[in-house]
């Protein structure tokens, strides 16, 4: 028998912004398809109109599009199976969910919201808190299964509301294969008769999600663990359609990290860092951050999200995209939830960072500052500080000594440090430095460690006092880097104006 063309389909319900982990959804379609030259597919799932947001379609597009992960077929991508939109679709499926209850396999239901909590609440009263409309209940409740033939056409003649609900059938077990879990079997005893059609006239997710699959050709369904629970019934859907089902695949959870929960949207900048790829406004007025923009480079968040619940069976960790597409596979996705790890996701973003050339880093760099710095002169900078920085903007930040002459001076490192015979060594090698003709970096440590050997004295006692003179601060790139990058006329000035400021705090202590 031919095996189908790969199709698979990424399918986000706009009522907010699209968390992390819905782009990693996102990203294993996308390379699985990719991998096995198959399509991938985005289907707005909007029938919940309630909590629809209408400005979410466009923020999942715009996002999925900065991740580099845009599929061939979607709203305002065309393609031969639309509309993409479900509520566009809207028309197609009651005629499916009648054709269940013609079938025996759905029924109509006219039990009223607050006839069914009022239910629940005598069960809860009974000892029983988890009451279900089910295969036991239903015989009890008013549905097209217990009325009169007679009285259900007159209800439906007067425009009773309805739902149209499963009919589940009392034990039986339902099985099917999941890639990543094995063999999954669900008794329906414990399943109930979930509704299918509302009383608006829209499908439920069960239904539209069925039938769409179905229509759109899909062969492989491949999202979130929190749809376990319901691939049961939904492959009871397509046994009742009488259809073959797509293979499934449900991914691990992504963690917390601390491992404690799952990473929601709620957790996004309260722990401290981004949950969505790109920055989200609320109709309120509320700023929730993402990477973009934040500074992580598209490839190092893609990267990092691909490790989270997969791995290669290497120990490579760097990925381009097209070297994802190549090394992935859906036997390597674990079953075991995966913790995010904030620091990890910044040593990729470092990674990222120093594989960028100091040319295109300078160019980067240049929309950081409102300064008009030369190209050369942001290379030069690029070059001695990439290797220190996480984000582009870091190196105008960690690196305004380069820029400008320090506006203090680190005192606790002073304190510590600055000791009696300091100021006569460094203003020594203060006179070393007027005399030195050509002022490279390399000329510049050469005459350095000469003067040291004059002085029989170690390199700490001169060096951190150099950069603390120059540069305000303790720590940073090569200092003979640094003075090469400065000029000889900068350093000496520096270097004088710094040993005035820090006598003043020597003084203080």
């Amino acid at each position: 028998m031919p095996q189908k063309p790969v199709r698979v389909r990424f399918a986000p319900s706009p009522t907010g912004p699209l968390h992390m982990g819905g782009v990693r959804t996102a990203l294993y379609n996308y390379l699985f398809a990719k991998k096995n030259n198959g399509t991938f597919i985005i289907r707005v799932e909007d029938t919940d109109q309630t909590r629809f947001v209408p400005e979410a379609q466009d923020y999942i597009m715009d996002a999925m599009n900065w991740c580099g992960i845009m599929p061939t077929e979607g709203p305002g991508l065309g393609g031969d199976f639309g509309p993409y939109v479900q509520s566009e679709r809207k028309e197609m499926y009651r005629p499916y969910a009648e054709q269940l209850v013609n079938d025996d396999k759905a029924y109509y239901a006219f039990d009223t919201a607050e006839e069914l909590e009022k239910m629940r609440e005598q069960a809860k009263q009974m000892g029983m808190p988890n009451w279900q409309y089910n295969s036991v209940t239903r015989s009890s409740l008013k549905n097209s299964l217990t009325l009169p033939q007679t009285e259900v056409e007159r209800l439906l003649a007067e425009g009773t509301q309805y739902v149209i609900r499963m009919k589940m059938p009392r034990n039986k077990d339902i099985r099917f294969h999941d890639l990543i879990r094995g063999w999954v079997v669900v008794n329906t005893n414990n399943l109930d008769d979930k509704v299918l059609f509302k009383s608006d006239g829209m499908p439920t997710y069960h239904l539209a999600n069925i039938v769409d699959d179905y229509l759109m050709q899909i062969s492989h369904v491949i999202r979130g663990e929190e749809w376990l629970p319901s691939a049961p019934l939904h492959v009871m859907l397509y046994e009742a359609f009488g259809w073959d089902a797509p293979e499934f695949a449900h991914l691990p959870l992504l963690l917390r990290p601390d491992g404690n929960g799952k990473l929601s949207k709620r957790d996004g900048d309260r722990l401290g860092f981004p949950v969505f790829p790109t920055d989200w406004t609320t109709a309120e007025g509320e700023l929730y951050s993402g990477y973009r923009e934040k500074g992580y480079f598209k490839g190092a968040f893609i990267n990092m999200l691909a490790l989270l619940g997969w791995n290669p069976g290497t120990t490579q960790e760097i990925f381009n995209l097209d070297e994802l597409v190549e090394a992935f596979s859906l036997e390597r996705v674990s079953k075991a939830g995966a913790k995010f790890d904030p620091d990890k996701t910044k040593w990729f973003q470092q990674q990222y960072l120093r594989a960028h050339s100091d040319d295109e880093l300078a160019t980067l760099l240049a929309k950081h500052t409102d300064k008009s710095y030369s190209h050369e002169t942001l290379k030069s900078v690029c070059h001695l500080m990439k290797e220190r920085a996480t984000f582009v903007q870091d190196m105008l930040v960690d690196g305004a000594y380069l820029f400008e002459r320090p506006a203090s001076y680190d005192k606790e490192t002073i304190k510590k440090k600055w000791k009696t015979e300091t100021f006569e060594l460094v203003q020594d090698w203060l006179e070393e430095v007027k005399s030195i003709a050509t002022f490279d970096a390399t000329t510049i440590e050469v005459t350095f460690k000469a003067y040291l050997e004059k002085k029989q004295v170690g390199i700490g006692a001169v060096l951190l006092p150099f950069r603390l003179s120059v540069t305000g601060v303790g720590a940073g790139p090569g200092m003979f880097d640094i003075a090469a990058f400065l000029g000889k006329d900068e350093v000496v000035t520096r270097i004088e104006i710094g040993l005035e400021a820090i006598q003043a705090i020597v003084n203080e202590a």
